[in-house]
C-alpha cells in the first residue's frame, strides 16, 4: 500500500509569464526555484515558485502559452490555489501589502475555523492565504530567505486547492474512496477533506455549485498534484487505475519528480514523487535564475532557447 501523503503542487496557466514572476516574486515573495520549459512542448515557459530550497509541497507553477485564450472561471474546476502563512497576524500583513501593491484583495474571513484571504493576479487567477495558527500541520517549507517579505509573515507552504463542481457527492466518494481521504468537516456548500493527518498541508475543500462551467485557458488551474513516495508508487497506483479501467498517462519521468496523470470527471490530478526535488542541477544561490532543462531536453538547448522569449530571472 502505497498512501496518498499530502498535496504536491498546483499546475496553472498565465498568459505573461514576465508579469507573473514579478507578481509572485516581487509582491506575493515566493522564490522561483526553476525556470524551465513545458516538457510536452518545449516552446513554453515552465516556472515553479516554492520556497527557499523548493520543498515538496511548496511550489505553485505556471505553464506560459502564448496566443492561448483567456480562461473562465467557474464550476466544475480547480477553482483557487492557496498558500500557507504562519500566523492571523500574517493575514493582516499581507492585507496591507496587497492593498500597496493595487492587488485586487478581500476582507480576511474564515472557513473551517482558519482565517483566509483570498486576492486575485492581474489575469484574475484567484488564490487565497490561509494562516496556520490554528493548524496542526507538520510540514512547513523554509520560507525565502533573500525574499522581499519578512520571514515570520513569508509564505512557506502551499495550502488546499478549492474545487467546485456540480457533482459534488461523486468527488467526496472518489477521493474517498480512491485515494484515501475522510470527510472532516462541512460548513454550508463547503466539504473539507483531508487525509493522512490532515490540515491545511493535506487537504482539499470542495464547493457544492450551481454556477455556469469553467472554460480552459489563461488565469485557469490546470492540475492539482498529490504526493506519494516514490516510484513504486507510482507503479501501485498505475496499476490501481488500470485495475479500475480509468484512462491515465502512464508514468512521466519529469526529472525533478516521476508523475501519474489521470482525469476525474473534469478536474485533472497528478500523483507526483518526493524527490529527486529541484536542487539536483543548480547550486542553491543561483536556483531559478537560468533557464534549466532536463538531460533529454538538453541537446535542443540552442533550438529551445530560440523559440523562447528571454525574460531577466538573475537577481543579483
Amino acid at each position: 500500500m502505497y498512501p496518498i501523503l499530502g498535496t504536491h503542487h498546483v499546475s496553472a496557466m498565465t498568459d505573461d509569464i514576465e508579469r507573473n514572476y514579478k507578481f509572485f516574486t516581487a509582491i506575493v515573495g515566493m522564490r522561483l526555484v526553476k525556470k524551465t520549459v513545458n516538457q510536452d512542448d518545449p516552446r513554453t515557459y515552465h516556472a515553479f515558485y516554492s520556497d527557499d530550497v523548493g520543498s515538496m509541497g511548496t511550489d505553485m507553477t505556471f505553464f506560459d502559452i502564448p496566443g492561448q485564450r483567456p480562461g473562465v472561471t467557474g464550476n466544475n474546476s480547480i477553482y483557487r490555489a492557496s498558500f500557507r502563512v504562519p500566523t492571523d497576524e500574517a493575514l493582516e500583513y499581507f492585507k496591507k501589502r496587497f492593498e500597496d501593491h493595487d492587488v485586487k484583495v478581500d476582507e480576511i474571513t474564515e472557513l473551517f475555523g482558519k482565517k483566509i484571504l483570498r486576492f486575485e493576479e492581474p489575469d484574475g487567477m484567484k488564490y487565497f492565504l490561509i494562516s496556520d495558527e490554528n493548524d496542526h500541520s507538520k510540514l512547513t517549507g523554509t520560507p525565502w530567505q533573500d525574499g522581499p517579505v519578512p520571514k515570520e509573515y513569508a509564505v512557506h507552504a502551499l495550502g488546499p486547492v478549492e474545487i467546485h463542481t456540480k457533482y459534488h457527492d461523486v468527488m467526496v466518494e472518489t477521493l474517498t474512496e480512491l485515494y484515501g481521504f475522510y470527510l472532516s468537516k462541512e460548513e454550508g456548500d463547503y466539504a473539507l477533506l483531508e487525509v493522512q493527518d490532515g490540515g491545511n498541508e493535506a487537504s482539499i475543500i470542495l464547493k457544492k455549485s450551481d454556477e455556469k462551467s469553467a472554460r480552459p485557458g489563461y488565469g485557469e488551474i490546470h492540475h492539482v498534484a498529490l504526493t506519494v513516495e516514490d516510484m513504486d508508487a507510482l507503479k501501485y497506483w498505475e496499476n490501481i487505475y488500470e485495475s479500475r479501467g480509468m484512462n491515465h498517462s502512464g508514468i512521466k519521468d519529469r526529472f525533478y519528480f516521476g508523475a501519474l496523470y489521470v482525469r476525474i470527471k473534469h478536474i485533472l490530478f497528478e500523483l507526483s514523487t518526493k524527490g529527486p526535488g529541484f536542487m539536483t542541477d543548480e547550486p542553491y544561490e543561483t536556483l531559478g535564475e537560468n533557464l534549466a532543462l532536463p538531460p533529454f531536453l538538453e541537446k535542443n538547448r540552442a533550438q529551445i532557447e530560440r523559440d523562447l522569449k528571454p525574460f531577466e530571472t538573475r537577481r543579483n
